[in-house]
């Protein structure tokens, strides 16, 4: 079974420079957000869709770019920069995200975290993302 500590070894952080925000439409938004998704074709995006509303994670520029087809969007004021801890994660690890978490809420660093299948990504604000980063690095170090 895979721990924190293995993962925070092997791990490597990773950033694109993408500027992302996150969009919230209404439920009746889907068809529209896909399609979006679909055009778009970015390195990273979300979409989450639950019985309330959809979410999107975008490149800042495509929000512009898409708005007109994105109808009832309310955008973040924030702007988000990404962090992927870029190893392949175990569906039955425990912890990471608390391990994580308490390290950037300690530094007052406020995160949207995010699962893909095998790896997970931190939304960090745009203005506090060097210090994320630190922190995080910092993190890996004391677990070696």
């Amino acid at each position: 079974m895979q721990t924190v500590q293995q993962v925070l070894a092997q791990a490597q952080f990773y950033s694109d420079e993408g500027q992302y925000r996150v969009v919230k439409l209404p439920a009746r938004g889907i068809t529209a957000a896909a399609g979006v998704l679909a055009e778009v074709g970015e390195a990273f995006m979300a979409l989450i869709v639950d019985k309330d509303e959809v979410t999107l994670v975008l490149d800042d520029e495509a929000c512009t770019e898409y708005a007109r087809r994105l109808y009832d969007a309310v955008y973040s004021d924030k702007v988000y920069r990404l962090i992927t801890l870029d190893v392949v994660l175990d569906f039955d690890l425990v912890g990471l995200m608390a391990h994580l978490s308490a390290a950037l809420a300690a530094a007052g660093i406020s995160i949207l975290p995010l699962a893909a299948y095998s790896r997970d990504h931190l939304l960090v604000p745009l203005e506090r993302f060097d210090d994320a980063l630190a922190v995080l690095r910092r993190l890996q170090a004391q677990s070696s």
